[in-house]
């Protein structure tokens, strides 16, 4: 099956009506791009450390949308794509600490051009397989060219160790079409906890120098 998912394409007609939607979320990656940009410049000036390591943005390909539509048994359209799917168009920004997750997050949300929708917090509450990160669905406005429609935008927060993982786990789960053999799933499901335990602990060492310079400052 999952071969089959891989081999999704639309017909001509609906890939051409998918090709002019696409604008439309390269439009509304744009301004989320722009707004996180502003975000970074803003901790590089004004803050003492920016929790910002970089930011990657990514449209899905017309082949995986196509496979995603037929995966959740849903007609590979246009239509059916703007209507569910929310990840067309991503984001995904890696901070320096766990910690600094949710203070990003809480920024994008009081952003004005767009509107937080969803949000799932995988880094509390990680998926079976071991996976972590913050997702947030959010909706912008296009201008009056395209009618003033809304497109989502899916804005991803994680850890450098977190990405690695999933990177890793994403190419497990590509080699075996999704049936990864089980010592593997247990030895990514280990894995996946031990980087959680890093994380935390680089953020004590993070926090315990901090209270040194301050020590250091106040002689």
């Amino acid at each position: 099956m999952e071969k089959e998912y891989l081999n999704a394409r639309f017909e001509s007609e609906e890939f051409d009506r998918l090709k002019k939607d696409m604008v439309q979320y390269e439009s509304a990656l744009a301004v989320v791009k722009t707004q996180l940009t502003n975000i970074n410049a803003y901790y590089n000036a004004y803050e003492a450390i920016n929790p910002i390591e970089h930011i990657k943005a990514r449209i899905k390909a017309p082949e995986s949308i196509a496979g995603k539509l037929m995966k959740k048994g849903l007609p590979v359209t246009a239509e059916a794509a703007r209507a569910e799917l929310s990840d067309i168009a991503g984001v995904r920004i890696i901070s320096s600490y766990a910690k600094n997750i949710y203070e990003i997050a809480d920024v994008i949300k009081n952003q004005p051009d767009f509107t937080v929708i969803e949000e799932k917090d995988y880094v509390t509450n990680p998926k079976p397989s071991g996976y972590r990160s913050y997702h947030m669905i959010v909706e912008v406005q296009l201008g009056s060219l395209f009618d003033n429609q809304k497109r989502r935008v899916e804005i991803q927060l994680r850890t450098q160790a977190m990405d690695f993982w999933a990177t890793l786990e994403h190419k497990a789960r590509y080699k075996y079409r999704g049936k990864m053999p089980a010592p593997l799933a247990e030895e990514l499901q280990n894995s996946a906890e031990q980087i959680h335990e890093l994380d935390e602990r680089m953020y004590l060492i993070h926090e315990l120098l901090d209270l040194i310079n301050e020590g250091d400052n106040d002689d």
